[in-house]
């Protein structure tokens, strides 16, 4: 895989021709590539089967609110709208779409996919791309930085591309599987300090300036993309760096003196593309300070694990210690764990190994959270993310994807040991130790091999919403489903996305502020009578209601500029009928399979 086609002599060749020298010189690069994206696909080859109707049944309610992300993005293109913030859902408040990670990196550029395909297409889409993109921009940083092998950089872009974490968010979030810009803004960094390190006296003007806007410039698109993957990624590269030069501190200040210009130059840059956007986020309509998860560090016993969407899992499956099938952070499986930490003593010497082994331990030890958790179980030893979780940023991540830091940390083990593997067998063809490491090798990474993720059918959007009958009862105000919606029950936003935002929702699942004090929820704050209308489907028991529960409706029907109650076809949809018929004084129609009580006339 490392030879490379012979430099061609002679006449000066034609563009096709130089075409195709390129091409052949690139094998190595397009086989790898083929080999991620060919990955890519099988694992979500369940969601490509069914590309409309298809649900990926471990996302809970994210790819519904992915969906609608991508869908409320494209129509505000497509119709010159501020694509920022909408008030589409959760009317009258409405939402800001930039506090809401909706990644408009990919959501402008794919608005015609969008368009044209439907949210549902763009959604695995951007999945598949985004683990063969991952994989293969790592495998590009490791194959022009970090070895000569193209085998052995391909094992550290693989375990990138497709690690534990990366195929259980790929069961509903992009901006933690879209990271292929992150090795690219390494590159640029480590770019920066090797000519730092060899160049003795000052850069050229004209280079800084070109490092410094390309620098920005991937720095700006990946906050289009997801701004947590970006904090922990500079934290752990920061960390990297430290202790990469802490043998070297003369080097280390002199790469440090290099390139302090070029990457404030960068972050200004930076600040004036996304002026606009991050104050929209963090001072516009509808936004918030942090968001309050509570405890979510990782369980002890999943760093041992094998993850549930592996062969590993299939075959060994230990407790369930997850936050949520979304959220398999770590998962690492005991055989990699074995395999990473006999390779890191013996490759100690290395100060790249040195360097990402504290990475893989700090953020390790801070993805566990404030207290140790042992099979669920706290342990009541106290933790460092206890002096971390309240500073500002740091607290609105959850802890358990500190560990994703560890993940290009290990392939960097991983690709030095194939590295050093290769070249004891170009010296000698009978040497075991190339056999040894990567039977081993094969041994830690078969069990994560991940399998094709789950996909349900979900059932189709009623005819009321999908034929354009909503049109008739709405009038700039909003649509109430029964219950409206909220996390749990995000379906009803890809009804609206059907009848192409045609009207607005009371209600949803997004992230906005609650309280004075402007602190982050997931959903909407729930209003008494939505309280009371979940109540009575939950319990399937028709509630009490009186004047002052009547007076309280009418109260938030007005809050919500409610033009039309709809409830379509639910569990205990009886119950919850003949308690809209009691609260508004008159019977509900039925029209088009979904019963209707248009309220314009009293609200």
């Amino acid at each position: 895989m490392e030879r490379t086609a012979p430099e061609t002599t002679g006449a000066r060749l034609s563009r096709p021709q130089r075409f195709a020298r390129r091409i052949r010189l690139a094998r190595a690069d397009l086989a790898i590539a083929t080999g991620y994206l060919a990955l890519a696909v099988l694992v979500l080859s369940g969601q490509w089967r069914h590309p409309r109707d298809g649900y990926l049944i471990k996302s809970g309610q994210d790819q519904t609110m992915w969906e609608w992300f991508f869908a409320v993005t494209a129509h505000n293109v497509a119709n010159l709208r501020n694509p920022l913030g909408t008030n589409l859902q959760n009317f009258p408040d409405g939402v800001n779409m930039m506090a809401n990670t909706a990644m408009f990196g990919v959501g402008v550029p794919l608005t015609p996919i969008t368009l044209l395909f439907g949210p549902t297409v763009t959604f695995v889409l951007v999945l598949t791309l985004g683990l063969f993109g991952t994989a293969f921009a790592w495998y590009w940083l490791f194959s022009r930085y970090l070895v000569e092998s193209k085998l052995a950089a391909a094992v550290g872009g693989l375990f990138c591309g497709f690690a534990p974490a990366m195929i259980s968010h790929a069961n509903a979030h992009p901006n933690f599987v879209v990271l292929l810009l992150l090795p690219l803004i390494a590159g640029q960094i480590l770019r920066m300090a090797r000519r730092a390190e060899n160049e003795g006296g000052p850069r050229p003007f004209g280079r800084r300036i070109r490092d410094a806007v390309t620098l920005g410039l991937l720095v700006t698109m990946q906050i289009a993309l997801g701004e947590e993957p970006l904090l922990i990624f500079a934290l752990s590269f920061g960390l990297f760096g430290l202790v990469y030069y802490l043998h070297r501190p003369r080097i280390g200040l002199r790469v440090l003196r290099g390139i302090a210009p070029a990457v404030g130059l960068a972050a200004l840059i930076t600040v004036v593309l996304t002026g606009v956007p991050l104050w929209w986020q963090f001072f516009g309509p509808q936004s918030y300070r942090m968001i309050d998860h509570g405890p979510m560090g990782n369980d002890l016993k999943a760093l041992a694990q094998f993850p549930s969407e592996s062969l590993g899992g299939m075959i060994s499956p230990g407790q369930n210690v997850a936050i949520n099938p979304t959220e398999e952070n770590s998962y690492f499986g005991w055989p990699l764990l074995l395999l990473v930490t006999v390779t890191a003593v013996l490759l100690w010497r290395e100060l790249a190994v040195r360097a990402v082994c504290a990475v893989i331990v700090s953020f390790t030890l801070l993805s566990l959270g404030p207290s140790l958790m042992f099979g669920r179980g706290d342990t009541g030893f106290a933790l460092p993310w206890k002096w971390f979780e309240h500073v500002p940023l740091l607290n609105s991540v959850l802890e358990s994807r500190f560990t994703m830091a560890a993940v290009p940390a290990i392939a960097v083990i991983l690709t030095l040991a194939s590295q050093r593997a290769l070249d004891f067998w170009r010296e000698s063809a009978s040497d075991w130790r190339p056999l040894a490491w990567f039977g081993a090798l094969v041994l830690a990474l078969v069990p994560l091999t991940p399998t094709i993720l789950p996909v349900v059918q979900r059932s189709p959007t009623p005819a009321f919403f999908a034929d354009g009958t909503v049109h008739q009862y709405v009038s700039n105000g909003s649509v109430v489903i029964v219950p409206p919606p909220i996390p749990a029950g995000a379906r009803p936003l890809l009804w609206q996305a059907d009848a192409d935002f045609s009207f607005a929702l009371a209600g949803g699942y997004f992230v906005g502020p609650t309280g004075t004090d402007k602190k982050g929820r997931y959903g909407p704050e729930i209003r008494p009578t939505a309280s009371l209308l979940m109540k009575a489907q939950k319990s399937n028991r028709f509630p009490a209601i009186d004047d002052a529960t009547r007076a309280q409706a009418l109260t938030d029907l007005r809050y919500w500029h409610a033009d039309v109650l709809v409830l379509p076809p639910t569990d205990n949809s009886g119950v919850l009928r003949n308690t809209v018929n009691q609260l508004l004084g008159f019977q509900g129609q039925k029209v088009n399979g979904v019963w209707v009580w248009d309220v314009r006339g009293i609200v």
